[in-house]
């Protein structure tokens, strides 16, 4: 299954009291699981930088990712970036499906 990682940014406000804070990650867990049953979480972080959390999660395909991301957008964040990603593993056997070694 494809893995993609989800960057987002929440308003200010929104981190007032951990509380609230964490009711509000599992409306939001919540509403994932419900829209997105194919999307198995991996990990969960708050990260420094331009955005406060990360997550990695397999998904069955870039519909149900966008999914997520939408869900996120209509959550309250104010900024969401998705990547797809491949293991490093996997991505040497496609470097070396279009650049052979001679």
């Amino acid at each position: 299954m494809p893995t993609f990682i989800l960057l987002t940014k929440l308003a200010p406000e929104s981190s007032q009291s951990a509380q609230s804070r964490k009711a509000m990650g599992k409306e939001w867990l919540q509403r994932v699981k419900a829209a997105c049953p194919g999307v198995k979480f991996l990990a969960h972080y708050a990260i420094l930088g331009p955005y406060d959390f990360m997550d990695i999660y397999e998904a069955p395909d870039a519909e149900t990712a966008h999914k997520v991301s939408l869900i996120s957008r209509a959550g309250g964040a104010v900024s969401v970036e998705s990547w797809q990603a491949v293991p490093y593993e996997r991505f040497l056997q496609l470097l070396g499906e279009v650049q052979p070694e001679s």
